[in-house]
């Protein structure tokens, strides 16, 4: 077949990416053609996104794609989940993007946390646990601090949604960004009523969910990518990781997308549910094809990145980078590790203060230096995968015989030991661009192109070859 080029727009909370994928029946290229880094701003107490700018650089990398691939196909939008805009008819905001770490949910969280019927009754509609960053949640404060706001809002979308919109002049909801928002059916494919009417949110500012693989149209926003197709991909960044895993059939592999946040968990025809999922904090989340995935939140990397940016001394560049992570696996495995489901390490002012705070209370001394800090951090993380990789096991009544591991982490080998030690399974790392090939792999099915996922992951096992981290016998 003649060579197919695809346009994957990658926004996440920490940095953005255009790759084109061009695919020859066989094999998979990829070419990034724009990064640019993302982060919320602060503005009277209060965490904004700045849309513009994340437009701006999107336009800016899908330009440059066309330039370098004149015959590009078409261009899929993933995101992070959870957040979103809210827009009149016209499609015109009317409302500032808040960013999930925003604190005004704490005081709805907490409502909802004290009200233990609610809270079940909330769980088995949605899948979703009570969690701060929850769109459920974000849309419950704004209606109730800002109730004109649905006099004037007629639409609600999730980021990918809305880039989708800029893209192509539709408003639809993608059914896997749907499903973070503790929101949606988990028993169908459509919004739960009961949520919306606990949340106060008018049912009218969504449409039926949209599953993985429709054609929007063609590109309506940049006019040099007149006819190209705009598709719509699974919304959400964790979903398109989660299709560019080469598992194999039989349900035998847990899947972990290690980044900003480490999103542990495994594809199912069914929802996980019931009280101890819910103490377990299982989120039902969907592919995008509206299956399952059930999985967890560990806070991922986001505790390195934090750490780091207090630490004149933290690496620069590969190389130095390299060398922090060689000296960090030269120290002894950490006595004692943190509890990374603490809400306090979630966005402190400090997250070194946040993490002495913590080992304090376990009597324990902190780190004097940066490879202590990143051996202890990179452990905790190992042990907060294997924890989600047990309950895994107790409540879907599954063995997992590997994980799989793309995302930022899979380059960290500190942190894929330290997972594979602390789960006694092996890791499978793959340093691809996970989100972005997953992406690219709904817009060929979408065009045609590839069967179905199990196709595309055929292909994907053949070309893509693990580093793979076994448990030590000590462990």
């Amino acid at each position: 077949m003649k060579p197919l080029h695809c346009a994957a727009v990658d926004l996440g909370a920490t940095s953005g990416r255009v790759i084109v994928g061009t695919w020859t029946g066989r094999r998979l290229e990829l070419a990034e053609v724009h990064r640019f880094p993302n982060q919320f701003h602060s503005l009277g107490g209060h965490d904004y996104w700045d849309l513009p700018r994340l437009w701006t650089e999107v336009s800016i990398g899908l330009r440059e794609a066309h330039r370098r691939f004149p015959r590009l196909a078409s261009v899929g939008v993933d995101t992070w989940g959870v957040d979103y805009v809210l827009v009149n008819e016209t499609g015109r905001l009317v409302f500032p993007a808040h960013a999930y770490r925003d604190a005004r949910t704490q005081a709805g969280q907490k409502r909802l946390g004290n009200t233990r019927a609610a809270l079940a009754r909330i769980y088995d509609a949605t899948g979703i646990p009570n969690v701060f960053y929850n769109t459920s949640l974000q849309l419950e404060e704004t209606v109730r601090r800002c109730p004109a706001v649905t006099d004037v809002a007629t639409r609600c979308l999730l980021l990918s949604d809305y880039f989708n919109f800029l893209l192509s002049g539709r408003m639809e909801n993608e059914i896997s960004n749907a499903s973070t928002t503790q929101l949606l059916d988990v028993h169908g494919t459509d919004w739960s009523r009961p949520a919306l009417d606990h949340f106060h949110v008018p049912p009218t500012w969504f449409s039926p969910p949209l599953l993985a693989g429709a054609t929007l149209g063609p590109v309506r926003g940049l006019p040099e990518l007149k006819g190209v197709k705009v598709i719509a991909v699974p919304g959400h960044d964790t979903a398109c990781a989660y299709d560019a895993m080469p598992a194999v059939p039989g349900g035998d592999d847990l899947y972990l997308s290690a980044g900003t946040w480490s999103l542990v968990g495994f594809e199912s025809d069914r929802p996980v549910l019931g009280q101890e999922a819910l103490a377990a904090r299982i989120s039902n989340e969907r592919t995008g094809d509206g299956r399952y995935r059930p999985l967890t939140n560990v806070i991922g990397l986001w505790l390195l990145e934090q750490t780091l940016r207090e630490f004149e001394a933290r690496p620069r560049g590969s190389r130095e980078w390299n060398s922090l992570i060689t000296a960090a696996s030269r120290l002894p495995r950490s006595p004692t590790l943190l509890d990374v489901t603490d809400p306090a390490l979630a966005n402190p002012v400090s997250m070194r203060a946040a993490i002495d705070a913590q080992l304090i209370m376990k009597k324990r001394v902190a780190p004097k230096t940066l490879a202590g800090y990143v051996r202890l951090i990179c452990d905790s993380l190992g042990q907060g995968h294997a924890d989600a990789q047990r309950a895994f096991e107790r409540l879907a009544g599954r063995r997992f015989q590997r994980i799989l591991m793309v995302g930022g982490g899979s380059k960290n080998r500190l942190l894929c030991q330290a997972t594979a030690d602390a789960a006694g399974i092996p890791v499978h790392a793959f340093t691809l661009e996970g989100t972005a090939v997953g992406n690219i792999g709904s817009q060929l099915i979408g065009l045609r192109a590839v069967r179905d996922l199990a196709a595309f992951r055929e292909v994907l096992a053949r070309q893509y070859r693990p580093t793979i981290f076994y448990p030590h016998p000590s462990r």
